[in-house]
Order: structure tokens, then C-alpha cells, then sequence
């Protein structure tokens, strides 16, 4: 009987581990045969509470509770961790305040994203709709030693299903208010005795919630599309094989610019007059609006037992298109017309080879690997000479083309110099090479203390080009060309009607560029190599004190190789390196069935990569990376309760103090010692409660809430993160609340579910842009969702 109680307890305990620090909703209630769930954080098989690292972990049953599509959709349920995929081919995320938000190819992520172990990249594909994930591992503080790609902030890690020996069909269906819709098929099939399929798709789609006040066209609508199947092969001597292979195809509207003015636009613009975003009437006018990516991949796995090792062989290929053409105005004046596209083509290939093995003395795995990237991008600003008149007159005080167009009436010559279309594009090319070999050992000095030593040796190699011709305006040439043979600006010369001086102005700012303006690459592409190499160690000592109670210290140091600024020429960035100071512990009190996590650390970080809107002399400012020393002091906390065994109550929470150590902005702005803007709390809470043999099955509720605190504030005004106004505020705390009611049949066939995201209509403004601010007077903003209500249903055959 004490055997019996004791085998529970675990079962219970190993349940709880399975979402160790994710304050969402659990697994169904566990019955004695639950089985232990590991995780391979450190390229190992463990017990989640035998991992001496802040971890956390989601499962694919608090996925589902979210009806969260992708990462960005649980945004706020992993304390310490941001995502933003408002545009998915321009994803940003941040981890301990650690992050870069940068969309260029110039840079790298400290936040590294793996699929499968498969580094993800930063940019168009990083985020990507769920697609029959088994559970994502969050780990927080630098990870070089157990990862392909080093992670200087830390890692996330996505697991997905591997085929199985049964044969399964399901099909899932999640509809929902603006016609919000998401299907996700599954089928999974044993071929012989040693080969199994697995093959799985999803399609999520939504009209959004914003309209074009004059059009009535919805702003959000569009879809994305998945799919991925793989082959495992169980091959002699134990070895294992997959083979992956994935696509999707994303096409729907860019982010909406939900415009602050009403009426005619001036500049400067006085934040007293801005209208409410969150009730304004939206007015989009890009021209081939659109955001769109198409993305393959291919993954060979092999695993092979080889008596005193297990080696492991990962080689994967990725390639992604993607365009994101957007407003930048928020306005349908054709003389405040701006906006932007960010069009990429990537190509990598990975390869790494992994060994490991268990001596008794010691646990140790290392590994080689090499990874290849070709990225191309195209950072293009679109307006007419409609709006550079505007622009002329806010800025200089002079509206060359009206006042040309004015002389040319006079002097009945129809100039044509309006309504004539501009374009300037920024062209950036990347090759990058990187190859490293780290190893990690975990020795065991006694039966309840271990060391674990880790040490990464990384060699970088990229090679990276701008050009940036002259702008594009052909209707705008055709016509200068005709006025110039009429000898329409010599008369005006020699009438007195404008200087010499002021007509070679003049025609200056109607041939130049007036945003990509950096000298050096306009006849041909400029190119800069640079090589990087570094060595980045851990050190990890951890305790048992009993069976159930774990501390542990921990010294790693983070390495992220230098970089390039897409957008600005001949501009480059020395590595980031971060050190980071851990101590932890890690407690199950079986008596109570209660688990309590919590980790305090410090890091000093050198060189932090951050995008940042910049004034850099051209007409309109840009978005640019710009580096920083910071420093940060921290607490990670978690707390799971099941009190009962159908009523689970979980509390996750982080805190950080995260300031500049030296930085001065591109416009003089001093902001040592000042906070970066991280929050500095953030804090999850989870509520599962079961109710048993209702009609045949169970129903469980789900109460899950997340908050988090508001954006500290700095000397930075440009950047809008603080900003007050008379009818909102930006960067205020942050709240929300999900519910969800569902029904499983006994037999397990089927289910269904009521889910309401976003209980209370919690309305926030999420970002200004300034983009063309300053220069139009049009700022623009962002907001979050509004109340989701959905039904789910799923069936199982």
C-alpha cells in the first residue's frame, strides 16, 4: 500500500513537471497511470525538476486551452518571455529584456528559436503557425553549450510529435467571432513493422476586427496554410531515422496604421489632439498592401546507439519568400502618402553532429556544427511628389513642386511635376558562414552533488553588401527632362523668380534620395567582410537535499557574433557577450502536492543590439540598430498546487531591473543609468478544475489571467513608448483573462469546447509609429485584440 501511495505521488509529480513554469493550464487530471514526462533542455533525457536551469515548459494541451495558433498568441503566459508577430515576417521577441526586435538580415537573434533542434532564425521565419507541436521548452540565461547556434539570451526549443506504432485520425475545428476559423488535420499510420507516417495540416484564417472607414474592406483578413509529414524508420541496431518535410504559405493584409489626426495634418504634431485608436475610424491607402511568405524545410534526423555513446545526426535545409508592403501614414490623403515594404530571400543549411553518453561518473554529450545562410532583402519606401511637396514645405518651409507647378501656369506651361510616383529602395545581400564545437559534462562528485562544465568554441564568417541607387520616379524624370529642353528653369533664373542657388536646391531634392541617403553605395553594392571567433564557458553546481529539493549556482557566459545595419551603409556592430550570474532551486512538497521554483540572477551584457527609430539626416527617420551596455537583476518564480485531484492552480511570475550602463541615442540623449523599458513585472496565474461522469464524459473549466506591469520610461521620447495623452496612454499595464468550458466524451472520440480570450474587452494601444511624425504630422498607432468568443470542436477516428 505504501508502494502504491508512493508510485501516485510520482506520477502526480512527474505531471506537475510537465508544464513546470508556465502558469497555463495543465493536462488532464492525472489517474494512476499517468506516465513521467521528460524533457531534453540539455540534450538529455531528464526529469524537468533535474534541470539545475530556469525552464519552462508548455504542453500541447495548454496550446489548445489558448486556442493559440502560434507563440505570439500566448504572449504574456510565459512570464519573462515577449513575442510580437503583429507582422509574422517581421517577428520580434525578447527574453529577460533580451532581445533585438530588429526585422533586417545584418543581425542575429540572442533569443534563439529551434525547431526540432533546427535553428529557426530571426526573421521571416521564425514564427510559424503550431503545427502538431508535443511541448516547447523555454530556457532563460545563455545556452551556447547545448545548442547548434548560439543562444545568448537563451533558447526556445519546439518539439514536435514523431510518428507512433498506432494508427490515429483526428481532425480539429476552431471557429470563432470575425471569422476567425483554424482547421488542423492529423492522420498517423504504422507502414510496416519498423517505418511509421505521420502526417499533419493547418489552416488558420480571419477577417480581423478593422475595417477601412471609407472603403468598409476588412484590414486583417487573410490565411496560413501548413503542412508537414514525416517518415521514421526504426532501423537495425536500434538506430532511428526521420525524415521531415514542411511548407507554408502565408498571404493576408499587413499591419492596419490606425492614423492619431483628424482633418488636415500639421506638423508638429500636439499629442493633445490625438484621436483614441482604439475607436478612430482607419484609413489605409497602400498601394498592393499585403504581407505574404511561402517557406519549405526539410530535416534529416539519425540516431544511432553505438554501446558507450548514442550519436545524433541532424541536417536540415530551410528557404522562405516573404513581402510585407504596409501603411505608413494611417491617412487616404494622397499628400501624406508613405509606405514601406520589407521584401526577403533566405536560404540556410544546417548540419550537426552530436555525441553523448553516461560513464556513471559522468553525463557528457558535445558536438560540431556548421550552418550556411543566403539572405537577400529589400527595404523599399513608397510616396508620390504630392507628398514630398508636403514634406518640402513642413521641413524647409519651401513646396518646390507646387511652387513649380504655380510658375508653370503663369507662364501657361503645365509642369506635371505632381501626382507622379517615387520610390527608393535599399538593397542588402548576406553569406554567412558559422561553425562551432562545445561540449557539456555534468559530473556526478556525490551521490546527491553535481558539476556541470561546459565550453563553446565559435568561429562567424559573414560577408554582407549595400546598394542603394538613385530613386525611381520615371513619370517625375520625363517631365523635368521636357521642362529642362522648354528652358522652363533658366527663364524662372533669369526672371528673377528664384536664385540660381535655389533652383540647384531645388532640383536636388527633386532628383536625390531623401530616406536611404548614406553616400558609398548608389552606383554599385558596397561589401565589408568580418570574421568573429569566441569562447564562451558554464559552470553549474546543483544540490539535492532530498529526493525532492534541488539548489543550484550557476556562472555562463553568451556570445552573439557581430553584425551589419540593413538600412544604414557601411554601418557594422562588434558581438554581443553577456555574463550571467544564476543561483536556483527547484521543490516538490509531496504532502501538499506543492511545487516551488524560483531563480534570482544578474547579467552584464555588452553590445545589446536594439532597433531603435533613428533621425540620421534624411527626410524621414529609419529604423535602425543601435548598441548598448545594459545590466539587469532578476527573479524567475513559480508555484503549482494541485490540492485535489481534479482542481490544479498554478502562479508563475518574473521580475526585472533592466538598465542602460552607458548609452547616448543618435540625437544626443543621454540615458546611462536609465531603465531600458522592460516591464518589471510580469506574472501568469492558471486555474483547472475537473467535474467527472457527466453524460458520459468529463468537463473541464479553464480560468487562465496574465499581467504585466508598465513600460518603465526613459529619456527616449522618440520612440513613443510612454507617451500620455488626453485620451490614452501607451505602454500603461497590461491585463488579460481567458476562459474555456469543455466536454470530452469517456470513450475519448470526441470533444468540444466553448473559449472566450480576452474576457474582460481589455483594450490597449500596443505601439505608436512615428515614421512620418515628424515630417507630416501623421503618427500613427497599434492596438490589441478585442474579446474573442470561439467554439471548438475535435474528433478522433
Amino acid at each position: 500500500m505504501k508502494l502504491r501511495k508512493k508510485v501516485l505521488s510520482s506520477s502526480i509529480s512527474s505531471a506537475l513537471l510537465v508544464c513546470s513554469g508556465a502558469a497555463i493550464a495543465a493536462d488532464p487530471a492525472p489517474k494512476e497511470e499517468t506516465h513521467v514526462v521528460v524533457v531534453t533542455a540539455q540534450n538529455r533525457t531528464q526529469q524537468a525538476q533535474d534541470v539545475p536551469i530556469a525552464l519552462q515548459i508548455i504542453g500541447a494541451d495548454q496550446i489548445d486551452k489558448l486556442a493559440a495558433p502560434n507563440l505570439a498568441e500566448m504572449d504574456g503566459y510565459i512570464p519573462g518571455l515577449s513575442v510580437s508577430a503583429e507582422q509574422p515576417t517581421q517577428p520580434s521577441m525578447s527574453l529577460r529584456g533580451i532581445g533585438t526586435g530588429d526585422f533586417g538580415i545584418g543581425t542575429d537573434a540572442p533569443v534563439g528559436m529551434y525547431i526540432d533542434g533546427v535553428y529557426a532564425g530571426k526573421t521571416g521565419g521564425a514564427v510559424m503557425n503550431f503545427n502538431d507541436v508535443q511541448r516547447i521548452e523555454v530556457l532563460k540565461g545563455p545556452q551556447g553549450t547545448l545548442f547548434g547556434r548560439n543562444s545568448a539570451g537563451g533558447a526556445i526549443s519546439v518539439v514536435t510529435r514523431e510518428p507512433g506504432r498506432e494508427n490515429e485520425l483526428e481532425a480539429r475545428l476552431r471557429y470563432g467571432k470575425y471569422q476567425t476559423r483554424n482547421v488542423e488535420l492529423l492522420a498517423n499510420a504504422p507502414l510496416s513493422d519498423s517505418t511509421a507516417l505521420r502526417i499533419s495540416a493547418v489552416h488558420h484564417g480571419s477577417d480581423g476586427f478593422l475595417k477601412d472607414a471609407k472603403t468598409g474592406a476588412s484590414l486583417q483578413h487573410g490565411t496560413d496554410s501548413g503542412v508537414r509529414a514525416t517518415l521514421r524508420w526504426d532501423a537495425p541496431a536500434r538506430a532511428k531515422v526521420l525524415l521531415s518535410v514542411e511548407a507554408e504559405k502565408l498571404d493576408h493584409m499587413a499591419r492596419p496604421a490606425i492614423g492619431l489626426i483628424a482633418g488636415v495634418p500639421a506638423v508638429p504634431a500636439n499629442p493633445a489632439n490625438y484621436l483614441d485608436p482604439r475607436t478612430a475610424p482607419v484609413f489605409n491607402d497602400a498601394i498592393n498592401n499585403g504581407e505574404t511568405r511561402d517557406f519549405h524545410g526539410g530535416t534529416l534526423r539519425i540516431e544511432v546507439p553505438l554501446g558507450w555513446a548514442t550519436f545524433n545526426s541532424t541536417s536540415a535545409m530551410r528557404r522562405f519568400d516573404s513581402r510585407n508592403r504596409q501603411d505608413n501614414d494611417g491617412t487616404n490623403r494622397i499628400t501624406h502618402y508613405v509606405d514601406t515594404e520589407n521584401a526577403e530571400r533566405n536560404r540556410s543549411w544546417q548540419q550537426e553532429f552530436r555525441l553523448s553518453g553516461n560513464t556513471g561518473m559522468a553525463d557528457w554529450v558535445t558536438g560540431l556544427s556548421f550552418y550556411h545562410e543566403k539572405a537577400n532583402q529589400t527595404s523599399q519606401v513608397n510616396t508620390n511628389t504630392n507628398t514630398l511637396d508636403t514634406i518640402f514645405g513642413n521641413v524647409a518651409g519651401m513646396p518646390v513642386f507646387s511652387l513649380l507647378e504655380g510658375a508653370g501656369a503663369m507662364a501657361g506651361i503645365p509642369a506635371g511635376l505632381l501626382g507622379n510616383s517615387w520610390q527608393e529602395n535599399m538593397h542588402v545581400a548576406g553569406r554567412y558562414k558559422a561553425s562551432a564545437i562545445y561540449g557539456d559534462v555534468i559530473w556526478h562528485l556525490a551521490p546527491r552533488l553535481n558539476l556541470t562544465t561546459g565550453v563553446r568554441y565559435t568561429r562567424d564568417d559573414k560577408r554582407f553588401s549595400w546598394y542603394s541607387p538613385t530613386r525611381s520616379a520615371n513619370a517625375l524624370d520625363s517631365s523635368l527632362q521636357r521642362l529642362q529642353g522648354l528652358g522652363f528653369f533658366d527663364a524662372l533664373v533669369g526672371m528673377g523668380a528664384i536664385s540660381e542657388m535655389e533652383m540647384m536646391m531645388a532640383l536636388g531634392a527633386m532628383t536625390q534620395n531623401i530616406e536611404f541617403t548614406s553616400a558609398g553605395a548608389t552606383a554599385k553594392p558596397l561589401e565589408k567582410r568580418n570574421k568573429w571567433n569566441d569562447t564562451s564557458p558554464r559552470a553549474v553546481l546543483d544540490y539535492k537535499l532530498n529526493e525532492d529539493m534541488m539548489v543550484y549556482g550557476s556562472i555562463a557566459k553568451g556570445y552573439q557574433s557581430g553584425g551589419f545595419n540593413a538600412l544604414q551603409v557601411n554601418a557594422t556592430y562588434e558581438p554581443e557577450k553577456v555574463w550571467n550570474y544564476e543561483v536556483g532551486m527547484k521543490n516538490y512538497y509531496r504532502q501538499y502536492k506543492l511545487l516551488v521554483n524560483a531563480s534570482l540572477y544578474h547579467y552584464k551584457f555588452s553590445n545589446l543590439q536594439s532597433l531603435a527609430l533613428v533621425n540620421n539626416g534624411s527626410a524621414i527617420p529609419t529604423y535602425q540598430v543601435t548598441s548598448s551596455d545594459q545590466e539587469a537583476q532578476g527573479l524567475d518564480f513559480e508555484a503549482r498546487w494541485q490540492p485535489m485531484r481534479d482542481l490544479r492552480l498554478n502562479l508563475s511570475a518574473a521580475y526585472i531591473d533592466q538598465t542602460y550602463k552607458t548609452f547616448t541615442t543618435s540625437d544626443g540623449v543621454k540615458l546611462d543609468g536609465q531603465p531600458v523599458g522592460t516591464p518589471k513585472w510580469t506574472s501568469a496565474f492558471g486555474a483547472d478544475y475537473w467535474v467527472r461522469d457527466v453524460a458520459g464524459g468529463d468537463l473541464n473549466f479553464t480560468l487562465q489571467h496574465a499581467y504585466s506591469g508598465a513600460t518603465r520610461c526613459n529619456a527616449d521620447a522618440l520612440q513613443g513608448a510612454c507617451l500620455v495623452t488626453p485620451r490614452f496612454r501607451v505602454g500603461s499595464s497590461t491585463q488579460r483573462t481567458d476562459l474555456r468550458a469543455g466536454y470530452e466524451a469517456a470513450s475519448h472520440k470526441w470533444a468540444a469546447a466553448l473559449f472566450v480570450n480576452n474576457v474582460f474587452d481589455k483594450r490597449y494601444v500596443t505601439g505608436i509609429g512615428n515614421t512620418t511624425a515628424s515630417v507630416l504630422g501623421t503618427p500613427y498607432a497599434s492596438v490589441n485584440r478585442p474579446r474573442q468568443v470561439g467554439l471548438e470542436l475535435r474528433v478522433n477516428m
